[in-house]
């Protein structure tokens, strides 16, 4: 979401919007879920405390996420054109999935709220491989499979855009 604001405007305005998008992502992990059981859309409802839980994981590792890839960007930024995107992303995706998977599913953080049973069984790892690992775990690996997939397909868009933006406005 950031690489072009942060390569247009600069790192001020790239965390301002971080800080919307944090805030936006804890409205939603709060209110959305109970909207969706009550219009049938999921079939059974989030208890309270394991949505704050799911919630309180969405917001640290959104927030911290992202301001950790405005920063890397930042940092890399007068380098090739798609280095700072590209590697921004990647710590950032990487940080954003450890973050989230272990406060929302690991018992460590049993004390933001109640386990979920089921993210802690183990089965094979991502259903396929002949290693034991609990739910969350191959849950979290492919988040970030896909995350990293689609930080190096964005880079095309962000190649087109970053290149138009980069030109000078035209006299009418």
């Amino acid at each position: 979401v950031t690489p072009l604001p942060n390569r247009r405007y600069g790192p001020t305005v790239a965390r301002r919007i971080v800080f919307v998008g944090f805030m936006t992502a804890v409205i939603c992990s709060i209110l959305v879920p109970p909207f969706l059981f009550r219009h049938g859309l999921i079939e059974f409802e989030t208890a309270a405390d394991r949505l704050v839980r799911i919630a309180a994981a969405s917001g640290a590792a959104f927030l911290s996420a992202q301001l950790l890839d405005v920063t890397v960007f930042n940092r890399l930024r007068r380098q090739s054109w798609w280095r700072a995107p590209i590697i921004g992303t990647l710590v950032g995706s990487v940080f954003d999935t450890a973050v989230f998977f272990t406060v929302a599913f690991s018992a460590a953080f049993a004390f933001v709220g109640p386990n979920d049973s089921f993210a802690a069984e183990t089965a094979s790892l991502m259903g396929v491989f002949h290693v034991e690992a609990m739910r969350w775990i191959s849950w979290a690996l492919g988040d970030l499979s896909v995350k990293l997939i689609i930080a190096v397909v964005a880079l095309i868009p962000y190649r087109l855009l970053a290149a138009r933006w980069s030109q000078p406005a035209v006299a009418a």
